[in-house]
């Protein structure tokens, strides 16, 4: 017990109050910092896997066009699809879905070679019990890391079930580039090779001309999904940091103590401590002959003391 209340006092200053005055000199256990720097990694990996500014490699506007193409029905022409734009968005989303699953499980194995460093640290004068409180706490982590990757997945699985956001930045993000609608369709018409658009530099407009029917949706199709790109990349990796800034305390605060102890003790008395207690075979099978060899004497002891008992009469 002493030695577990010392691995959380541990834990509780570098992973929760960011204060590493036990490890001033080894980066790597200055936990609270490296957490923000994989986190902000995370973030640009998904800015540049996905970015909301990237073209189609088959030209400027080309995946809206194609998908407004396969949604057309029955109906006034003027109206934005919303299948199209789930198709091109979920498209977007599976692009990345594996990304946030990969950084938790890169963070929770970065947690567990903490959690075993500062375990090892307070119990190096206990080698009997040492590897088993660690193999303790790689249990704990391995069903922590489990946890947080079913709540990214569910995370992701969420954003391709249904759009919304009441961030007001996503009607003033497509405002502000639905307003250049006009003077793009009229550079398309006017026969321009390119066009320049603050959101997306500059971009090739001239294998577009054959499209115009098209272009009007298609351009407010491609400000809708930008602008709500930028806010579901957000709101995943808000979510990410919430949710393991939530595990981590709750690792520390409640979940360590109680996994660690049912380990050792076990919830019947019959856990890693009474094992350690039990005798090897080896050991068992030389105490038994002991005793036979205690109990063949004494018998002899006793025959012996007849035999001298006999004499002396």
């Amino acid at each position: 017990m002493g030695i577990i209340g010392s691995v959380k006092e541990s834990l509780v200053k570098i992973l929760v109050q960011g204060d590493f005055s036990e490890y001033l000199d080894d980066r790597n256990m200055h936990c609270t910092a490296r957490l923000a720097d994989m986190l902000s990694q995370f973030s640009g990996d998904l800015q540049k896997h996905y970015p909301n500014n990237s073209s189609s490699d088959n030209g400027f506007l080309m995946d809206e066009i194609k998908v407004l193409e396969e949604c057309k029905s029955v109906g006034l022409p003027n109206f934005l699809p919303r299948s199209a734009f789930l198709a091109i968005f979920i498209k977007h989303i599976e692009g990345i879905q594996s990304r946030p699953v990969d950084f938790m499980r890169e963070t929770w194995e970065y947690i567990d070679g903490i959690l075993s460093s500062v375990i090892s640290k307070h119990s190096d004068s206990f080698p009997q019990i040492q590897q088993s409180i660690r193999r303790a706490g790689r249990n704990l982590i391995c069903k922590m890391k489990e946890r947080s990757v079913n709540r990214v997945i569910e995370m992701v699985e969420t954003e391709k079930q249904t759009d919304y956001t009441c961030n007001p930045e996503y009607i003033s993000s497509w405002n502000k580039n639905i307003a250049q609608q006009g003077s793009f369709i009229k550079s398309v018409k006017d026969g321009r090779d390119a066009c320049d658009l603050p959101e997306f530099g500059t971009v090739k407009i001239s294998h577009l001309r054959v499209h115009g029917d098209l272009l009007q949706q298609a351009f407010d199709l491609k400000m809708r999904i930008t602008a709500y790109w930028t806010i579901v990349l957000l709101r995943i990796v808000d979510n990410v940091a919430l949710h393991l800034r939530f595990s981590v305390i709750n690792l520390v605060d409640k979940e360590m103590e109680k996994d660690i102890v049912a380990e050792m003790v076990g919830t019947d008395g019959n856990g890693e401590i009474l094992r350690m207690l039990v005798e090897s075979p080896a050991v068992a099978s030389k105490r038994e002959k002991l005793k036979n060899s205690i109990k063949l004497l004494k018998e002899s002891k006793d025959v012996l003391a007849a035999i001298v008992d006999q004499n002396s009469v």
